[in-house]
Formats: structure tokens, C-alpha cells, sequence
């Protein structure tokens, strides 16, 4: 849970300075977005903030949008989400879809753990952060029927995405079952903080298939008892109800194995694909190239950075550098899409690995590489993957590589 932590302290500090420093950027706080929202007055709310390339946005800056996921392309990091009924909206704009994207440093969260879109099933519902998309962004949105549109359909960059187990975790919430009706199907559980009532009770349905965890087994519906404090993620979402179960976890042992598993799931990801970041600064005649590592990684994989390869092959740079941590970058784009990283990557020997001031997409982690051989693609804002040297590389499949595509 050590990620969760991170964020929590992160808010905080932006309420502390919030209250110091009024914020010059519209919010959620000023109220929720309408089909109107061209029709403003002069007394209305401030603009939306809008990202600047190649810089991380302000605390506090996102909007918060939440949805069931209906489509995924995974390679472009693309994705669309059934965007919840709320009561800001006209029953004529309900459930339409949200096309949008992930940013480059946008993270995502599944079972408590960073994760991938393609982790996450079709059906999950899920709490994401949306930025307006760019000025030269003439995508043609998502349309629901008769051609409608949803309110947030120009919020196409997603900062953060979490299922309903992250997004109560991160809260430091549980939900206390008030109530089990086997015959009827419901589940009626109240939101609490410490033991204490944080809401209002909700009533849930119950399917034939939820699955209920309990420490490393899977039981039947008849588990679920009043006062049992439990996590649990949805579909079906704001359409008859609060949603439908889909899981349910009864106890800690079980959260944390399911938190444990998709933590190692996102390790081997980042082994593979590489940890992704931007070029900083670029020195060409010392051929230095600084890169500004993600946020939404786990830190157990900057401990890599600095490892030194036992075994390396003799006559490599490695046997002739070998107490200097050595590494490859890999030229990707904004989806983090790597061309042919297995020909495309060059290595080179890590300079410095340094902390650097936390922001949001940031993971305040910065480092230096000089590279065997400068690319065009080695600019700075750019998007890159490093691969530490230690870690074995293979070749991706074909559908994730951009090469070819052109």
C-alpha cells in the first residue's frame, strides 16, 4: 500500500498550499460540467487547465470522471468508458461513452497496484482524471445514439486510472455490510473511515458469479455477513442502481494478495517494455542524454538502475566498464509504443541517477546516460523507455512494436 501513501501525502500538500495560494485554474469544485457549458457568464468559473507539452501539470489541476470500461485498444494505451449518470445531467445525454487516451506519465491502478489498460477487464468500473484534449486534437468524439454527446466528451486525457478497490483504498475507506438478502440479491453496505460512517448505506445486487475472497480461497455468497468490512469492484454502475458485484474481498489477507499478484504482474510489464520517461536535456558532444523518469511505477524497479550485470559477455562494454551500471534507451511514442526496441534501442553507461522535486506524473526519479550512439528520436519532451542492463530483453510481440506502420 505504499503507493497509496505517496498520493495521500501528495494531496495534502496541495490543500495546504490550495489554501495559501488561491488556484487560477477551474476545478471540480466549482461545479459539475453541463451540456451548457459553452453559455458562460462573466461571474462563471475559470478556464479548465490546459496541459503544456513536455511539462507536468499542477496538483489539483484534473477533472474527475468516472465510467464503466467498454472498449480498449491497449497498444495505443486507448481506451472508452460508459460515463456515470449523474444528477448534473439531462436523462437525454445518460450512459453515452468518453473516448479517451492515457498520457504519457498518466498511471493506472488495479487492485491497489500500478497496472496496464490491458490488465484491467472489459466491464470494470473505474475512477480516472481527464484533462481537455489538445488544440489540434480534431478526433472525431464517441457518440451515443442519435448522435449525442456525453458533457465531458473534450476530456480525452486521462491523468490517473483506478478500479473501485484502488479508489476506496486510496480514501483509506471500507465498506461495512449492513445487510444480506440472498433471495432478492442485494448487498447493502455503508462507507466507513476508522470504523466510523463515512456516507450513506447503498444497495448493491448480487449475480450468481460474484466471486467472494476470503484469505486465499474463493468461497460462496453464504460468506458474506453483517459487519464484515469489505472491498469490491462493480459494473454496471449507475444503470439500475449502484452497480452489480463482481468481486468481493472480505478480509486483509485476501486485498493484499490480490494487490501482491497484479504488483508482480506490472513488474514483469515494465521488465519487458522498459520504464518509461521523457528526455529532460540533451548534450550532443558528450553525448548526454537526461531523462525524466514516470510516476506510476513501482519503486522497487529504480533499485535496478543502479545494479551492475555480474556476468557480463568479455570484450562488451560492460566487461570494460564494469563498475559503472550500464543500460539501453529505446525510442517510443506518446502511447509509450516502443518502433523495434530489439534493433532501435542503444546502450550506454548511466552517469548519474539523481531525486529530483515530486510532481504529478513525475517519479521524481532523473538520470543520466552517456549513449553509444546519439538518435534523432533523442530530443528533449520526447518519450523514451530505459532498460536497465541487468534485465533480459526479448522481442515484443509484433502488435506492440510501431515498426512497420509508418
Amino acid at each position: 500500500m505504499r503507493f497509496f501513501s505517496s498520493l495521500l501525502c501528495l494531496l495534502s500538500t496541495t490543500s495546504l498550499l490550495g489554501a495559501a495560494t488561491p488556484l487560477k485554474f477551474r476545478t471540480d469544485a466549482d461545479g459539475p460540467i453541463k451540456v451548457s457549458e459553452a453559455k458562460k457568464s462573466k461571474n462563471s468559473a475559470p478556464e479548465w487547465f490546459k496541459l503544456v507539452a513536455g511539462q507536468f501539470p499542477p496538483e489539483g489541476s484534473a477533472h474527475a470522471v468516472s465510467g464503466e470500461l467498454i472498449r480498449v485498444d491497449y497498444t495505443e494505451r486507448r481506451f472508452e468508458i460508459r460515463v456515470d449518470r449523474n444528477d448534473s445531467q439531462d436523462r437525454g445525454v445518460f450512459d453515452l461513452p468518453l473516448d479517451a487516451f492515457m498520457l504519457p506519465y498518466g498511471s493506472i491502478y488495479y487492485h491497489g497496484a500500478p497496472a496496464a489498460l490491458q490488465d484491467i477487464p472489459l466491464g470494470t468500473h473505474l475512477h480516472g482524471l481527464f484533462y481537455l484534449r489538445a488544440d489540434n486534437d480534431h478526433t472525431l468524439p464517441a457518440e451515443g445514439r442519435n448522435s449525442r454527446k456525453t458533457p465531458e466528451v473534450d476530456f480525452r486525457r486521462c491523468f490517473r486510472l483506478e478500479d473501485d478497490f484502488t479508489h476506496s483504498a486510496n480514501l483509506k475507506q471500507l465498506w461495512q455490510i449492513e445487510k444480506v438478502d440472498l433471495e432478492e440479491m442485494k448487498l447493502t453496505v455503508l462507507p466507513v473511515k476508522e470504523g466510523t460512517p463515512a456516507g450513506t448505506p447503498k444497495v448493491f445486487d448480487l449475480l450468481s458469479s460474484t466471486r467472494v475472497f476470503r484469505d486465499r480461497r474463493i468461497e460462496d455468497l453464504n460468506a458474506l455477513q453483517p459487519g464484515q468490512k469489505v472491498l469490491f469492484n462493480v459494473t454496471w454502475a449507475t444503470l439500475y442502481g449502484p452497480g452489480r458485484m463482481l468481486d468481493i474481498w472480505l478480509d486483509d489477507a485476501s486485498r493484499n494478495l490480490a494487490s501482491a499478484h497484479q504488483l508482480e504482474r506490472h513488474r514483469n510489464h515494465i521488465r519487458e517494455r522498459g520504464i518509461p520517461g521523457w528526455i529532460t536535456a540533451v548534450e550532443d558532444e558528450p553525448q548526454l542524454v537526461t531523462i525524466t523518469l514516470f510516476g506510476g511505477i513501482d519503486p522497487v524497479l529504480f533499485e535496478d538502475l543502479k545494479k551492475l550485470n555480474p556476468n557480463p559477455k568479455p570484450g562488451s562494454r560492460e566487461a570494460e566498464n564494469p563498475t559503472t551500471p550500464q543500460g539501453y534507451i529505446a525510442v517510443a511514442r506518446e502511447s509509450l509504443m516502443t518502433y523495434d526496441p530489439i534493433n532501435d534501442r542503444k546502450g550506454g553507461l548511466l552517469q548519474e541517477v539523481k531525486n529530483i522535486p515530486l510532481e504529478p506524473g513525475s517519479s521524481g526519479v532523473q538520470i543520466q546516460v552517456k549513449s553509444d550512439m546519439m538518435l534523432e528520436g533523442y530530443r528533449p519532451r520526447r518519450v523514451v523507455r530505459y532498460f536497465p542492463s541487468t534485465w533480459k530483453f526479448n522481442a515484443l510481440p509484433k502488435e506492440e512494436e510501431f515498426f512497420g506502420r509508418e
